[in-house]
């Protein structure tokens, strides 16, 4: 095979040569600009201290938004410039004498050499700064004296609901005579209370975190109005901003005397499962409304767990023997009604009689088991034949 001919003739070779040099140099020209253009950033500007006038032989940094720093000096016009930057978001940092530190003055936009002239004035800036904590002390006053009227409102509220409960307690062992005037004194103090909780909650400062407290305690002046929806409402406010074991215990409260049996009990339930070992309370709650129903069978579970948790309580060992009682079972045999006596019913009698012996539930309790020692023989349903006179 006849090898390839690579030898080039001078003119042939001088002209590929200076083609070459063109191609090198039109490249170099071309790459050329975009090279300086990526740091032909400028900041030129101006210094002025408190007092307007030039500030001299200042230090200033411009502090890229990619971290960049470059440092320069006022001169005695307080003007300056930054050269050699590249385009984005520069703080320019001014350091102050001392006891001062470090001030960012300003934020600039570089756009290459267009950038706008920079004054950074610190008469202005110091009574701009003046200006926003002049602003922020006459917020932290309003809001100061917004706190004090709304407190006073709470405190004043909070008083009103003790007088409410202690009319409802002299109430209950008024005499006939004196029942109505108590009565009257209930719904006057009851409705100053709410006029009063809810000034406290309107003017609670905004994000206050007090709020739920107020919506609580206007829940508790509600249901003591006779205003049991507006009462479950402040207490459902109350837990979505703070869903505590005991604010869900009330809330079950209110419900269950409103008669709305299931949405109380979802509410004891998640009282029991906020805190779980102080649960007794929330149980027998759900076991009292249940049983105020008239619905033993159901209340049967709840008071069996809180005596679990609780084993001292006479109120839910007596409560547990009466909706066991409610729960029991007849059948008729011959002339006599037999009763299925549950398991437990005896003892959760005996137990409220051990703890409260000479007290309401011992009492009760007492006379539960009088009368299950008269079922254990059997109801008589026969009639009886009246006797012929003679």
């Amino acid at each position: 095979m006849k090898p390839m001919d690579l030898t080039v003739s001078r003119s042939n070779g001088n002209r590929i040569f200076a083609l070459a040099v063109l191609f090198v140099a039109a490249l170099v020209c071309a790459a050329a600009p975009r090279a300086s253009a990526q740091l032909d950033g400028v900041i030129n500007g101006q210094l002025l201290d408190v007092a307007g006038k030039p500030w001299a032989d200042m230090t200033i940094e411009a502090v890229g938004d990619q971290g960049t720093k470059t440092t320069t000096k006022s001169d005695k016009d307080g003007n300056f410039t930054i050269r050699g930057l590249r385009s984005g978001v520069y703080s320019l940092i001014v350091e102050l004498p001392a006891p001062n530190g470090p001030y960012k003055a300003a934020q600039v936009q570089v756009r290459g050499a267009d950038t706008p002239r920079v004054v950074m004035n610190f008469k202005d800036l110091v009574g701009k700064q003046s200006a926003e904590a002049a602003e922020q002390q006459k917020k932290a006053a309003e809001d100061k004296a917004k706190f004090a009227g709304m407190k006073q409102h709470f405190d004043a509220g909070i008083a009103l609901l003790g007088q409410v409960g202690q009319a409802k307690a002299d109430l209950a062992k008024a005499p006939a005579d004196q029942r109505d005037a108590l009565k009257t004194q209930v719904t006057d103090l009851s409705g100053k209370a709410v006029t009063e909780l809810e000034a406290a909650k309107s003017g609670a400062p905004e994000k206050d975190p007090n709020l739920h407290l107020i919506l609580a305690r206007l829940g508790d002046a509600y249901e003591a109005a006779g205003r049991p929806d507006d009462a479950a409402n402040a207490y459902k406010q109350a837990v979505a901003l703070k869903p505590t074991a005991a604010y869900y215990n009330n809330l079950g409260g209110i419900l269950g005397r409103s008669n709305k049996t299931a949405e109380a009990m979802e509410a004891y339930q998640k009282s029991a499962e906020l805190e779980p070992a102080n649960a007794a309370q929330a149980w027998r709650n759900a076991g009292i409304t249940l049983y105020n129903a008239g619905k033993m069978k159901e209340a049967v579970e709840p008071l069996k767990k809180s005596t679990e948790i609780d084993p001292k309580s006479a109120q839910a060992w007596y409560l547990l023997g009466a909706s066991l009682v409610g729960a029991m079972e007849y059948k008729q045999v011959g002339d006599k009604m037999q009763v299925t006596v549950l398991p437990g019913t005896l003892e959760a009698y005996q137990k409220a009689v051990e703890l409260d012996p000479n007290g309401p539930y011992g009492q009760q309790a007492k006379q539960g088991i009088d009368a299950l020692a008269q079922m254990d023989k059997g109801i008589e349903t026969r009639v009886k034949a009246a006797k012929k006179k003679s």
